[in-house]
């Protein structure tokens, strides 16, 4: 959960910032004030081997099972909370747990902020929800995720089967059901 390169950054941070402001779901000026895709790197790209180290130490003490930097944690409240708020906590769990279980699949992107904003993955992302402010409860959901919990029982994919519109994810094995939202593999 590297960030490599900080040209990489620049295009997802901008053709977010211009579909939100187009769209009408964000204005551009709220879309950069809320963005959370800039990531603390030096001029060459790389994340500083202190912060590495610092979030190493702290995700040990705190018996975490995946390590997430600030700006990672902060994604990934993001997602909950525009994804699944309104569920119960277990299911804010779940998704959280998503996203972490697509890190161990290879046919996923290996960093959390390109799992979330890959095109057409959430639906948050795409009509401007993400951009929402997480409550608490997203935060604690995240925490529990990275400490192991996984509701879901390793999920890849959740819907919502009153409002989902893809045929594909009919299709996938059912694994469990946590309020509104079907877990898949």
């Amino acid at each position: 959960m590297k960030l490599t390169n900080k040209n990489e950054l620049a295009f997802p941070f901008f053709a977010a910032i211009l579909l939100f402001a187009l769209v009408g779901s964000v204005s551009f000026a709220q879309a950069a004030e809320n963005n959370t895709m800039t990531a603390a790197v030096e001029s060459d790209g790389k994340a500083t081997a202190d912060e590495e180290n610092k979030e190493q130490k702290n995700n040990q003490e705190n018996n975490l099972l995946y390590s997430a930097t600030p700006k990672e944690r902060e994604l990934l409240a993001k997602a909950v909370y525009s994804e699944a708020r309104g569920e119960p906590f277990e299911g804010q769990i779940a998704v959280a747990a998503v996203i972490l279980n697509r890190l161990k699949d290879q046919r996923f992107p290996d960093n959390i902020q390109e799992i979330i904003f890959q095109p057409r993955a959430f639906t948050a992302v795409d009509d401007g929800q993400f951009w929402l402010t997480p409550d608490s409860n997203a935060y604690k959901a995240v925490e529990e995720a990275l400490a192991g919990k996984d509701p879901t029982g390793g999920a890849l994919y959740y819907y919502n089967p009153a409002i989902a519109t893809s045929t594909w994810i009919f299709n996938r094995p059912v694994i469990k059901k946590i309020g509104r939202h079907v877990f898949a593999g």
